[in-house]
């Protein structure tokens, strides 16, 4: 790509806020149909680099050329009319407005005075066409589509502003499988029209599969660009977190133990079907399937975060009858919960108040927390789990993701667990975090507990896994060890290609 004139030049550029150097002398080029993967640990500046270039922030030395000409943009607008469109992770969205609302928010036909609401239509529906989104309507409210969905009306978003730069954060973190692979095809067809695409991505495999070009960030420094075909997993690991990780899942097996929890025909209206299962002490017990296969209604069917038909479960080989989530966790269940943010956290309060929300009972006499017993709490889990913070009163919003779960998790440990019902342990933190998580799940297994683990990554699922039950439409379709299990198996399990495995179930 060197014969023909970058689109966008970043030229030493640092970023500082006090107390920390977010970016520091940051440099690389981005050329026109080129997808262009930017890519580090949380905390390594990707963020603070994207909300210069989008007109959030402005640099504090340096300067970024777009077309040859230096930009400082003053706000996001201003970004956008100059062809720059990010799409961010924390969908930036009214869910009361319609699709086509949505689309040309900011941006609204107009005939004279007045809106042109037929022609925002047939646009809008054109670029639903182009996604392939034809089940969704221009006047659909927004409120009532999946995360999912959401997520590619923002792309349509930026199709209809004619982007010649579009940078997408985390875009796949809440697509279905067939949603990401319409993602990609999208995506090759924007390069093949000459647009630039910066992709910020925490799952590594995407950017071999999709992006041209790699520039590693680490601790707000460019430590390199290469074209992908130049690089492989370990060495972009490698350049990320500036050490070599030898085992991407650093899976420990640990001693088989009794049975600690047993389910029994577990039933949910048409969301899950006589579902048996066990998992003994010292082990972590894989769930995979495909997007609608009821793996997250089963957690939270065990934890009764939701109701259920019928169905039975023994904690220790003992009938446990629990109605609500309080009643579960007496009985030693934690479920951490797919969200962290909106489900798993207290955002705005301090990390101290979210590691011991859990045990609030436990530590107030006379309707009055004792803050000496709480600190000394928080502080034990911040040192044993090794979580980042300024401090116990730091605002859990502002914290890494890596560190958000490791406060999620902490809150559970406190209860004192058994059974970790762990959804989606590692989604969106990069690859160091999840490492950490992976040797706190091998650490809890070691001292007598079990996970029940859903994942939508199956590397994962294989790589951390000594059993892997599968789903498929909301029943078992089968159970396979961790010697055993192989992508193609999982597929064939998770899309109902064979039948329900015929095994005794309650072996260990």
């Amino acid at each position: 790509m060197t014969d023909r004139a970058p689109l966008l030049q970043i030229q030493n550029v640092t970023k500082r806020f006090p107390g920390v150097l977010a970016v520091d002398g940051v440099s690389f080029d981005v050329y026109p149909g080129e997808v262009h993967a930017v890519v580090g640990e949380n905390g390594a500046g990707k963020s603070t680099m994207m909300k210069i270039l989008s007109g959030v922030y402005r640099a504090d030395e340096g300067q970024v050329l777009y077309k040859g000409q230096p930009i400082a943009f003053s706000s996001p607008r201003d970004a956008q009319a100059s062809g720059i469109t990010t799409i961010y992770q924390e969908l930036v969205q009214i869910p009361l407005l319609t699709v086509q609302e949505n689309i040309f928010l900011g941006s609204e036909i107009t005939r004279g005075p007045l809106i042109d609401w037929p022609e925002m239509g047939r646009q809008s529906q054109a670029l639903l066409e182009k996604l392939r989104l034809n089940n969704i309507k221009p006047r659909t409210q927004l409120k009532s589509l999946g995360v999912g969905q959401a997520q590619m009306i923002e792309v349509a978003k930026a199709l209809h502003h004619n982007a010649e730069l579009i940078i997408m954060d985390e875009p796949t973190a809440a697509l279905s499988l067939t949603e990401i692979e319409r993602l990609f095809e999208i995506v090759r067809e924007l390069r093949d029209n000459s647009v630039a695409v910066i992709y910020i991505s925490h799952h590594l495999d995407e950017v071999f599969e999709v992006c041209d070009t790699a520039t590693i960030l680490r601790d707000g420094q460019h430590v390199g660009t290469h074209p992908t075909g130049e690089l492989d997993m370990d060495k972009l690991i490698s350049l990320m977190v500036g050490r070599r990780l030898d085992e991407q899942f650093p899976k420990e097996v640990a001693p088989a133990g009794d049975e600690l929890l047993r389910v029994e025909n577990l039933n949910q209206g048409d969301r899950l079907h006589d579902i048996n299962f066990t998992v003994h002490a010292g082990e972590v017990l894989g769930i995979a399937g495909l997007v609608g296969a009821g793996r997250t209604e089963l957690l939270r069917a065990i934890f009764r975060a939701d109701p259920i038909d019928s169905g039975d479960m023994y904690i220790d080989g003992q009938h446990v009858k629990i109605t609500d989530p309080r009643e579960a966790i007496e009985v030693g269940l934690a479920l951490l919960t797919e969200d962290r943010k909106t489900q798993g956290l207290l955002l705005h309060l301090p990390t101290k108040d979210n590691i011991s929300i859990t045990v609030l009972d436990d530590l107030t006499k006379w309707l009055l927390v004792r803050q000496g017993e709480e600190k000394e709490l928080a502080q034990q889990f911040v040192r044993d789990i090794s979580i980042k913070v300024s401090g116990l009163d730091q605002l859990v919003k502002n914290l890494s993701g890596g560190n958000q779960q490791k406060v999620v998790l902490s809150k559970w440990m406190a209860t004192r667990p058994k059974v970790l019902l762990f959804d989606e342990p590692t989604r969106g933190i990069d690859v160091g975090a999840k490492v950490e998580i992976y040797r706190l799940m091998n650490q809890f297994v070691a001292q007598g507990g079990a996970v029940v683990m859903v994942s939508s990554e199956l590397p994962e699922v294989m790589g951390m896994s000594d059993r892997i039950m599968v789903l498929h439409e909301g029943r078992v379709t089968g159970f396979l060890d961790r010697a055993d299990a192989t992508q193609e198996r999982l597929m064939e399990l998770a899309t109902g290609a064979t039948g329900v495995a015929h095994e005794d179930v309650f072996s260990h």
